[in-house]
């Protein structure tokens, strides 16, 4: 029970407690008059306005003295009555990152939580795998393996298996990448115990029989046959095959399609001894107190033995050493044979290094490989540069799709361990981009550069969209565009000309305060929105905990965001565009060009571009190491 009284211009709200009252005279109060006259609503022969037209029966101190009275006989036999002020109180400013702990327990497993609160929990297993660690004997297991997850294990068969996940009634997954592979879940917090068994069965125990296997080839090829067909899917991965040709990074995300038949249940087991490694994994927990946390990956994890020498790899923040391989070493291995795993692959008519006036396929120096699975986990990714020409995509069978050659042009970018990651991204975000057509209607992003100078000024252009792919050692950025067939050296232009504007230092194409600053506003709220997602910030903090080696808090990269300037956005364009980035590799700077021509409905026929035309339409505009 509590009143409102009115005490000038402030609130007096009076509350009961079990506390003893205040000592102190008590104030002069002013009724509220609109509550003291419900109270006094007896019956329909007491009116209220009765206070108002006859103020000589009771007055105001006598009725706030009565109310006072009534209220503490009402509350003798409960709890003692304490006057305090309604204030409003400053929200306790925390950054989430206070609520990171990380612990490595004996054998080298690493957990790592943020206990920020909420009604569904997060629970992670990060491990340092992926296609950029994979030898030629191993090549594409990564894919058949993260389909894998899941099935029977030693003490649950499929079905059982299958129960348990529906039972559990949150989202589980499995998915690789080119730098780990990731088991994840988003479950209601009394679900965790149970969750983190199920992922632990999974991993550690799996029987991976024959007919498992098998069944996942299968699936696996269905799928490549399906991403094969949708340019938009597939080019991205063959642009990381002509940018890192040969090596790490440029090893297929997707298993080829000629090696399905070479990949059974005994090469499966070779890749988990040598991947699956306490001391290669991170188990992440969000919303889970540290010490539940620990008591948990200890029951489950806490008994795999520690290899006696690591094969984790290194710290990215490590400087070049002499092992790295330099860029003339790679530029040697121009006169070696054709690489048949490449020649294999449908679309590799077209493929060099970027050197002048060349397109021929080069493989890596066979001196420079290593069979040693240690040199793999420690190799830098090498950034060669290339360019890739795709067989001419025919005309739809639908009517509702209209033909579009495609077009990317990357640079080798910022590393995710650089200090200029932030003005990269900051890049992208003012760069934009999108479709010509949105099914949702125009959104954030309708000022971008690539929306204004390019999908607004040319009808002929389909999509146009800048992208930045960050990894521990090396990145690429560039832009991704779709246009009518027959214009792909105009849009070559196009894109040449919004890259090199962002190095200039005056004129109207130039970088603009506001834009930046908008940039970056849209960044950082973009990297907030995504947090609010249980999944996000789970992965966020077990990849993070994996390449730095700590949780890099939501607070310190805004912070990082907000101090950008002109004069920083406009140095790394540089830095990226007249490939003059340094990574661990000692990349060459070239550009990486795909492009895959559309056939014209008209039957007209369209002339390939060459890779010559595409060479000094680049250094035209002065982009690349020249």
């Amino acid at each position: 029970m509590r009143f409102g009284l009115l005490l000038g211009a402030n609130q007096v709200i009076i509350r009961y407690s079990p506390k003893p009252p205040i000592a102190e005279a008590p104030p002069t109060i002013q009724p509220n008059l609109a509550a003291f006259s419900r109270s006094q609503q007896s019956s329909k022969h007491s009116p209220v306005h009765s206070l108002f037209t006859h103020p000589s029966s009771i007055s105001m101190r006598s009725a706030a003295v009565r109310a006072l009275r009534n209220a503490r006989l009402n509350s003798r036999h409960t709890r003692p009555l304490i006057r305090n002020y309604a204030t409003a109180r400053d929200p306790l400013h925390k950054d989430p990152v206070e609520l990171d702990q990380i612990t490595e327990l004996p054998n080298g497993v690493r957990v790592a939580t943020e206990s920020l609160p909420g009604p569904f929990a997060g629970v992670g297993v990060y491990i340092d795998a992926g296609s950029r660690y994979e030898d030629e004997s191993l090549r594409g297991v990564s894919h058949i393996v993260d389909r894998l997850a899941f099935k029977s294990t030693k003490t649950r068969s499929s079905d059982q298996m299958l129960e348990g996940l529906e039972s559990l009634g949150g989202n589980i997954q499995c998915a690789s990448s080119r730098e780990a592979l990731m088991y994840q879940s988003a479950t209601f917090n009394s679900a965790v115990p149970n969750t983190i068994a199920l992922l632990a069965d999974t991993i550690r125990d799996p029987l991976i029989t024959d007919v498992e296997v098998e069944q996942q080839l299968d699936t696996a090829q269905y799928e490549i046959q399906e991403i094969w067909s949708k340019p938009d899917l597939i080019i991205p991965e063959l642009m990381h095959m002509a940018a890192y040709k040969d090596n790490t990074l440029g090893n297929p995300l997707l298993c080829p399609q000629e090696r399905l038949g070479y990949i059974n249940r005994d090469l499966i087991m070779k890749y988990r001894s040598r991947f699956y490694k306490p001391e290669r994994i991170v188990v992440a927990f969000a919303g889970i107190e540290h010490d539940l946390a620990v008591k948990l990956t200890e029951q489950y994890f806490g008994d795999m033995a520690r290899t006696e020498t690591s094969t984790s790899q290194p710290s990215v923040g490590s400087t070049p050493t002499d092992t790295a391989t330099s860029s003339s070493q790679y530029q040697n291995s121009q006169q070696s044979s054709t690489n048949k795993f490449l020649s294999k692959l449908p679309g590799f008519s077209n493929f060099s290094t970027s050197a002048t006036h060349q397109a021929t396929v080069s493989p890596l120096d066979p001196s420079l490989l290593q069979p040693d699975p240690t040199s793999l986990f420690s190799q830098p990714s090498h950034y060669t540069g290339g360019y890739l020409a795709l067989p001419t995509l025919p005309v739809p069978q639908n009517n509702l799709s209209i033909p579009l050659s495609h077009v990317h042009i990357a640079f080798e970018a910022l590393p995710i361990s650089s200090d200029d990651i932030y003005a990269q991204a900051t890049l992208q975000t003012l760069l934009g981009g999108g479709g010509s057509f949105s099914a949702g209607g125009p959104g954030k992003g309708m000022y971008s550069r690539l929306y204004t100078n390019v999908l607004n000024q040319h009808g002929w252009v389909e999509s146009c969209v800048a992208f930045n792919h960050s990894y521990t050692d090396s990145g690429l950025f560039g832009i991704a565009a779709a246009c009518e067939p027959g214009r792909v050296g105009h849009m070559v232009d196009v894109m040449c000309r919004e890259l090199q504007a962002l190095t200039l230092d005056s004129g109207f194409p130039s970088l603009q305060a506001a834009e930046v600053n908008r940039a970056k506003n849209q960044l950082r709220f973009s990297l907030l929105m995504n947090l609010e997602s249980r999944l996000v910030e789970l992965e966020d903090l077990g990849r993070q905990v994996q390449v730095h080696g700590r949780k890099v808090g939501v607070k310190e990269m805004c912070d990082k965001i907000e101090a950008l300037t002109v004069a920083d956005l406009r140095r790394v364009a540089r830095q990226i565009f007249t490939g003059k980035v340094d990574n661990r590799g000692h990349g060459t700077g070239a550009p990486t060009v795909v492009i895959q021509e559309g056939e014209d409905p008209s039957g007209r026929k369209i002339k390939s571009i060459p890779w010559e035309d595409v060479q000094s339409r680049i250094a035209r505009w002065k982009l690349g190491r020249l």
